[in-house]
């Protein structure tokens, strides 16, 4: 009985849309499960194309993030029109088109990605594996990688390893039996002192008055927490400040806003319990921005000209009252 699930005709599939006089250029929101991803896809394609290369499309800020691009040697570019004019075919990882703005001018043939299906957009490339019921798409990669014989060297076994670590939380997030499969297989090949010292780079000096403006503006509303920081250096302050808030007991919900590059950006996380945080996202903020995720975590962006003269802390509030009214029931506590 293999290890992983057989890809035979994903593989042979994928091959089918490769020679040797493409450019591939692969795209990705970067985060360590993307990059490793991105990172994997480019083994994959090496050697069956003319070149390949990697572009992020959002600011990588994060000292975890930084550290793994360096101690792993990850060639990823921020996306420019000049870089992307180099290329002639486009592959997306860890995402799917609408999950940002600057992948709609993009007509991907390969979308590899874990996270929810919208109705409104079915996938329709010439080749896709999309999975929302793995935990990484650092998974789905390492699955390929088996199926096509091709064994990880060190540093990508230690990028895709990180992948699924952070994308699960330690296996604290939603994950399946894949991912553990997955993660257990890498560690044959993984450096761990390298995957150590990424792991011991993950905040910034400047980034811990964050932590006193959250204590300062949190609201506690039923069993959730919201806080609006302003402006803030990186949208990744709000992912560390959700995730550090669903350590408090009690809470099953959380919602961290800021402001960055002229959008409100909001990072949600929850329990994966009472409420799935990707339709929340969706439900609250879809109508004005790109919104969505999984079942415990979730992000929305939206451009500050939609909102108007409104403050986006009274914005967020009335949304959340909104909703909080359409949901209440016999409990005076939200869902």
């Amino acid at each position: 009985m293999a290890y992983f699930r057989n890809l035979d005709v994903q593989v042979t599939k994928l091959l089918q849309l490769l020679n040797k006089d493409q450019r591939w250029l692969i795209l990705m929101n970067a985060d360590p499960d993307a990059m490793a991803s991105a990172l994997a896809l480019k083994r994959i394609l090496a050697r069956r194309v003319t070149s390949v290369g990697l572009a992020h499309v959002n600011e990588i800020s994060r000292p975890d993030n930084l550290a793994m691009m360096r101690l792993l040697r990850i060639p990823t570019k921020k996306l420019i029109p000049t870089l992307a004019a180099q290329y002639d075919h486009f592959a997306l990882v860890d995402s799917q088109p609408h999950h940002h703005p600057e992948f709609a001018s993009f007509e991907f043939s390969i979308v590899i990605d874990h996270h929810p299906l919208l109705k409104d957009n079915p996938p329709t490339f010439p080749f896709f594996e999309i999975r929302p019921d793995y935990g990484a798409n650092s998974t789905l990669m390492t699955e390929m990688l088996y199926n096509m014989g091709l064994r990880p060297g060190k540093l990508l076994a230690t990028a895709l390893l990180y992948g699924i670590k952070t994308d699960t939380q330690s296996f604290e997030r939603e994950f399946n039996d894949a991912d553990i499969k997955a993660f257990r297989y890498l560690t044959k090949f993984y450096n761990p002192i390298l995957l150590h010292k990424i792991t011991r780079s993950e905040f910034r000096v400047d980034w811990l008055r964050y932590f006193s403006q959250a204590f300062r503006k949190m609201r506690i509303l039923g069993n959730g927490l919201t806080a609006f920081l302003g402006s803030v250096d990186s949208p990744d302050i709000l992912v560390i400040l959700a995730d550090f808030f669903m350590r408090v007991h009690g809470l099953s919900w959380v919602l961290i806003s800021g402001l960055h590059d002229e959008k409100l950006v909001l990072v949600f996380r929850g329990d994966g319990l009472r409420r799935d945080m990707g339709k929340f996202a969706q439900n609250l903020f879809g109508d004005m921005g790109s919104a969505g995720g999984h079942r415990s975590m979730a992000r929305a962006e939206i451009p500050l000209e939609k909102i108007g003269n409104q403050h986006a802390q009274q914005f967020i509030l009335e949304r959340l009252g909104r909703k909080r009214k359409k949901s209440a029931g016999p409990k005076s506590t939200p869902e």
